[in-house]
């Protein structure tokens, strides 16, 4: 692993992208300001917990939304009310098609 990466990440995070680096994968999950800005640095598209369950969510996997939002929460993991309130109209919008 770099040092840059190592220095300026988190080991999750800076392993993320380096195994990404390394291995020519195109699209890491990391939910951290300053580690998109590095992954995007590293030329890798990105997707956030949340992409992650409405991809699934998509593919037809059963989600308490209200549940997962409050186990983040519960894990002290920060959640804007904008990005809460767009999951959840997401969410409801594809509940109804």
């Amino acid at each position: 692993m770099t040092t840059f990466l190592k220095n300026s990440l988190d080991k999750g995070e800076a392993a993320v992208i380096q195994t990404a680096v390394n291995n020519h994968i195109e699209t890491v999950c990391i939910d951290e300001v300053v580690g998109r800005r590095i992954a995007r640095l590293h030329n890798l598209k990105l997707t956030g917990s949340f992409g992650i369950i409405i991809k699934a969510k998509k593919m037809g996997v059963e989600i308490n939304i209200e549940k997962w939002i409050s186990n983040m929460r519960k894990h002290r993991i920060w959640i804007s009310q904008r990005l809460e309130q767009e999951v959840l109209r997401l969410f409801y919008d594809m509940n109804r098609q």
